[in-house]
């Protein structure tokens, strides 16, 4: 699967390798990728699996656009990181536990950010949903780029 990813990926290079190197190429095309998915799967939720209804767990009630969050977060997580892992950041000199500890790390602050910025934008503002998880996700993006290169993969 591997192979066949970085086949397509590398297939397409050419038109991104004017304004960023490889690397980056691949992380921007299997982030990309995998935060479309996160997308797909809040819409779903939001409006389908939860009707737009609160998600009550028993000892709480979800906001249903906080559930969506999570639902799609479950799903995404483990698709991120071996995307990361094994495509992007595959020279990483760091042993896997190492990587999966900090990329966890990383994430636990990326999800509370996120959140507090969807707290913030959906029931503060009074923003829609869905372009709030954008604009959340496209700041949080930018900061796990960054935090990703650096840190858990180094």
């Amino acid at each position: 699967m591997v192979r066949l990813i970085t086949r397509i990926l590398d297939f397409f290079y050419p038109l991104a390798k004017p304004f960023m190197n490889r690397q980056t190429y691949y992380y921007a095309a299997c982030g990309g990728a995998n935060t479309l998915l996160g997308f797909v799967i809040y819409y779903l939720c939001f409006h389908y699996f939860l009707h737009e209804e609160n998600l009550d767990v028993g000892f709480y009630a979800m906001k249903p656009h906080i559930a969506s969050f999570f639902i799609s977060f479950i799903i995404t997580f483990p698709i991120g990181f071996l995307l990361s892992k094994y495509i992007v950041w595959k020279e990483s000199y760091l042993r896997g536990r190492q990587q999966l500890s900090r990329h966890i790390l990383l994430v636990a602050v990326f999800v509370f950010m996120n959140y507090v910025l969807l707290k913030l934008f959906v029931e503060v503002f009074n923003w829609w949903p869905l372009p709030s998880q954008v604009l959340t996700t496209s700041i949080i993006l930018v900061c796990s780029y960054l935090a990703q290169k650096y840190f858990s993969f180094k």
